[in-house]
């Protein structure tokens, strides 16, 4: 039988600890990289919320604007539900020629606006401005 020196046993102790620093970094990385890829999926999806609610407050101000093409008289409110979003849109008499209309869109929680500006002539609508809004 063979006498065990220190030295042997120190090579395993060292051995035995630089696999548990390894991992441990290993661990620590894998972690952070699975936490930074949840965020940039979530980012994403808050993007994609954010443009369908914009596309559905600019299609509430398009419906409010045929509305009022096909009513010029008309003054009030008005809504659709589109997709996984619904928006409402109100049009605002403000001078015998000239409608507001203002427009609010939500997508799960975010919230988009919008609002228009038109003159209202013999045979057509002429948008004077056309603006999101907070």
């Amino acid at each position: 039988m063979m006498p065990v020196n220190s030295t042997t046993q120190r090579g395993g102790y060292i051995a035995l600890l630089a696999v548990l620093v390894v991992g441990a970094a290993a661990t620590a990385i894998s972690l952070a990289l699975l936490t930074v890829g949840t965020d940039s999926q979530r980012s994403a999806l808050v993007e994609l919320q954010s443009k369908q609610a914009h596309a559905l407050a600019v299609a509430c101000a398009q419906e409010a604007l045929q509305v009022v093409h096909d009513n010029v008289a008309f003054s009030g409110t008005g809504s659709l539900i589109i997709g996984q979003g619904s928006c409402s849109y109100t049009v605002t008499v403000t001078a015998g020629t000239t409608r507001t209309i203002t427009t609010s869109s939500l997508v799960n929680s975010i919230v988009k606006k919008i609002q228009v500006y038109v003159t209202i002539g013999t045979s057509s609508i002429s948008i004077i401005s056309w603006q999101d809004v907070s």
